[in-house]
């Protein structure tokens, strides 16, 4: 009932959320804005997140001739950054990059978060997003997604799947293959980030890993990693010869690496508008733009508040589902 009760009231301030993006003010918004814009990324610099952001952020500071300076404020799983911003004055001058993590499954995750997404931001656009890729060790004898999960099921506990850390989206995105593919046991092993655990696959200390694009194709290109399956439900540009979790014989899996762009709640709704427009439009026709993301492995997504007030319910509910069957907690995740 709980976990009902909070869907229930995320829906709700995601429509009052995309209710403050209406019209109004246009004066306002033709002023917006007057001094440069803080956009907050609640994770460190350097990954996927940031250098996202990074890009996003000068293009918007191109089309609205001011300043968007990225601010990183990373820890607890991206609830710090994101508290920050939803604490924020309403005035449109300090926005957040919202992720998976932060926008879905710390929702489930944090029982007292300091904040919440659905009553304390206000949605202005879906960025992007990009697919998760299962990735094996070489040394592993499999070949296919079919042959990894026959073998999984023939040794129960024999396999370890590697993560940036307890209750992350590579996380979680494992814990829903194992129950897509009703897998007996997979050992799951926390590293502190994405990139110990990449080095721990290569060296063959764990045998799996479900990791977003951009770290991700350099060592699958180079042969010191092997992708079996794509978690999309088309195949990745950056990855044509890997097929989908369908194709290869799992239908019904798919995890995305995605990012929004938000305001705290109570923006002047023309400030809002003016941002969903002016990032729309970059996002639909700014070609330096679509060629960077597509480095990150990410496609641009754009359209109306409503969009990524939609696709965040839908996310949500995903992974408090995931989280629920699992009974993954912070304190003693499985």
């Amino acid at each position: 009932m709980a976990s009902s009760r909070r869907v229930s009231a995320l829906l709700a301030g995601c429509v009052a959320g995309v209710l403050h993006a209406l019209p109004g003010s246009a004066p306002q918004a033709a002023a917006y804005p007057i001094k440069p814009v803080r956009l907050v990324v609640p994770f460190a610099p350097g990954g996927s997140t940031d250098l996202l952001a990074r890009v996003f952020g000068q293009k918007l500071g191109e089309r609205l001739g001011q300043q968007f300076v990225v601010d990183n404020r990373a820890g607890a799983g991206g609830t710090i950054g994101t508290e920050i911003a939803a604490r924020a004055n309403p005035d449109g001058y300090t926005l957040v990059v919202g992720t998976t993590s932060t926008l879905a499954i710390n929702e489930a995750l944090y029982p007292k978060l300091g904040y919440s997404v659905a009553r304390d931001l206000a949605p202005i656009v879906l960025i992007a997003q990009g697919p998760f890729v299962l990735m094996a060790t070489p040394g592993l004898p499999v070949q296919s997604l079919k042959e990894l999960i026959a073998y999984a099921r023939s040794r129960p506990g024999a396999l370890s799947i590697a993560s940036s850390g307890n209750g992350t989206s590579v996380h979680l995105s494992a814990e829903l293959f194992r129950q897509v593919a009703r897998l007996p046991d997979l050992v799951h092993v926390p590293f502190k980030g994405g990139g110990p655990a990449g080095l721990a696959l290569m060296a063959g200390e764990v045998q799996l890993m479900i990791n977003d694009l951009p770290p991700a194709i350099g060592p699958i290109r180079a042969g010191k990693l092997r992708a079996l399956a794509v978690a999309d439900r088309k195949r990745a540009p950056m990855l044509p010869d890997v097929p989908t979790f369908a194709e290869a014989g799992l239908p019904g899996y798919e995890s995305l690496s995605w990012f929004g762009l938000l305001s705290r709640a109570g923006t002047p709704g023309a400030i809002v508008t003016r941002l969903n427009e002016t990032a729309a439009a970059i996002l639909d026709g700014d070609r330096d733009l679509r060629d960077r993301f597509a480095e990150l492995g990410v496609e641009p997504i754009g359209g109306p508040p409503a969009r990524l007030a939609q696709f965040a319910l839908e996310e949500t509910r995903k992974w408090q589902a995931v989280v629920k069957k699992a009974g993954i907690t912070l304190d003693g995740v499985n």
